[in-house]
């Protein structure tokens, strides 16, 4: 019959990734065996939660062991170190890293490391290079996981720069970047829209060696994706084939849900053929992008048949899903067919969010049903998603269309009651709504407002209050009102131009509206 002891160095033997609950069980029966097993079995209970993040427990643990009398050895203490940087706790950390210098032990790379990815995770990226720094001239030699893990630090505090200087540096210190360095800089550069950079640094791997991967590709068609070079994407994507690269499931979305944006469903729909000919599943997220590409190109019979046909499909739909079809529904005035999914999706206990309150109250809005806008404000804030300036802007634009103007300056004290940071676009509606309903002066205190709490007006506000002049017959004022926003750093567009063309024109004041005419095509808005 085995000892206590080597049963559980046999359960160690065997699974080293111990959930929780066996982790914790198997501690403790060691912690009261005589005589105490060896360190080493400790710390490989440790290792087991560190490798499944629960880094807590290991430290409460590391603490029980301790408090037993049972000496850590240096092995113990980095275990610890990490655990505390990856909590991004470092006073805790460097508590330990003293503990090890006071022991007598030599910090080594993975102490080093474990240190400069906890100052990344708290933020303190420069200090993490300064302590790199003076890792480096103190002898110490770092790998290449050491330097992955400083890039992305870099990456992710959007010091991509930084980050592609570290990776030129890195060689001089006889460190060999991989493609793992490569694809993170790559990814931030995407991110910035430097995707002529992130392509020069692609072609650097190649000529060095260094072998994309399923990664560098797809950070790279997101890029391209981001700033609309889809040729370019689909190119990569077929590279990636001839290569035998079998991009995943992310990388297909990528290109499926930037061909859909952009409306070409043709494009898209081959790439998905592509994708399940590469025994690729479309997931959820395949299906919302077509379903939103659909719904752009006013095909709302094909993003229904999309939603109707996921359940053959093997797919689920989430809340994604939902808002995608009900928002679509709404904006083609089909705001029945939108509550009626709405409804399906309590049925299915799918919670509704935010986004979906909104699109279906701008919906009702739209259709001119307020009342039925306002329950559903109220059950938003019953279930947890207060009204947000989205919200209320829908509101504001309906009252305004169905001249109910005392209504919507109610609801401008409230929105600002609790304290909502409103938009231009919100206030542009209400001035919009009094110009064209012939309360000219109430849209001006409105608009004297804003400038006085130094507002930056844009070109849609002023439009609109010279449009509003302009009904009115105040022209000089309109044109008056034209400099101005000029002055104030914002230039008129062609929409701007038009009505006091037209008002000077109406008046008999040809050469002014000419002269208007003129300057309109000079600054190419014809």
């Amino acid at each position: 019959m085995l000892s206590a002891t080597s049963k559980i160095q046999s359960q160690l033997h065997h699974n080293y990734n111990l959930d929780d609950a066996n982790a914790i069980s198997s501690f403790n029966r060691m912690l009261y065996i005589n005589p105490t097993p060896p360190i080493f079995q400790f710390n490989k209970i440790l290792i087991s939660l560190a490798k499944i993040n629960n880094y807590p427990t290991a430290i409460s643990l590391s603490n029980q062991m301790e408090f037993k009398g049972i000496q850590p050895n240096f092995h113990t203490l980095n275990i610890l170190l990490n655990c505390f940087c990856q909590l991004a706790q470092l006073d805790f950390a460097f508590s330990v890293l003293a503990k090890i210098l006071k022991l007598g032990y030599q910090p080594d790379m993975i102490t080093m490391t474990a240190l400069m990815k906890g100052m990344c995770l708290s933020g303190q990226v420069k200090e993490a290079l300064g302590f790199h720094d003076d890792v480096i001239s103190k002898g110490f030699k770092l790998d290449q996981v050491s330097y992955g893990i400083l890039i992305d630090g870099l990456c992710k505090k959007g010091e991509t720069t930084a980050a592609l200087q570290l990776l030129r540096r890195i060689e001089e210190l006889m460190v060999k970047p991989n493609v793992v360095m490569y694809s993170i800089v790559i990814n931030s550069l995407c991110k910035d829209k430097l995707v002529s950079d992130a392509l020069h640094l692609y072609s650097e791997m190649i000529v060095k060696n260094i072998y994309p991967d399923v990664v560098t590709y797809t950070n790279l068609i997101y890029g391209l994706c981001i700033v609309c070079q889809f040729k370019e994407a689909v190119g990569l994507l077929n590279e990636m084939l001839l290569k035998n690269i079998s991009p995943d499931v992310v990388t297909f979305n990528i290109l499926i849900d930037g061909l859909s944006k952009e409306g070409e469903l043709r494009k898209a729909k081959n790439v998905l053929a592509i994708m399940i000919k590469q025994g690729v599943k479309p997931d959820v997220v395949t299906y919302n992008s077509l379903m939103e590409g659909y719904f752009l190109v006013k095909e709302v019979n094909k993003a229904t048949y999309v939603f109707n046909t996921f359940a053959q499909r093997g797919v689920i739909p989430d809340v994604v899903s939902y808002n995608v079809m009900i928002n679509g529904l709404c904006k083609n005035k089909m705001v029945d067919e939108a509550m009626d999914l709405f409804k399906e999706m309590h049925l299915k206990n799918i919670a509704p969010n935010t986004r979906t309150y909104n699109s279906l109250i701008d919906g009702l809005c739209k259709s001119g049903r307020i009342p039925d806008a306002w329950d559903l404000v109220d059950e938003m804030h019953d279930r947890g998603h207060p009204a947000n300036v989205i919200t209320y802007t829908s509101i504001l634009d309906a009252l305004c269309k169905n001249h109910q103007f005392d209504k919507a300056i109610e609801l401008l004290a409230k929105i600002k009651d609790q304290q909502i940071q409103l938009n231009m676009h919100t206030y542009t509606i209400l001035v919009d709504g009094q110009c064209k309903n012939g309360r000219l002066k109430d849209a001006l205190v409105v608009y004297q407002d804003l400038l006085i709490k130094g507002y930056h007006l844009d070109v849609t506000m002023y439009t609109v209050m010279i449009n509003g002049l302009c009904k009115e017959g105040l022209i000089d004022e309109a044109l008056s009102l034209m400099s101005k926003m000029e002055d104030n750093g914002c230039t008129p567009d062609g929409i701007t131009y038009t009505t006091p063309i037209d008002a000077l024109s109406k008046n008999g004041k040809n050469e002014k509206a000419m002269k208007l005419y003129r300057e309109m095509i000079a600054r190419g808005l014809l």
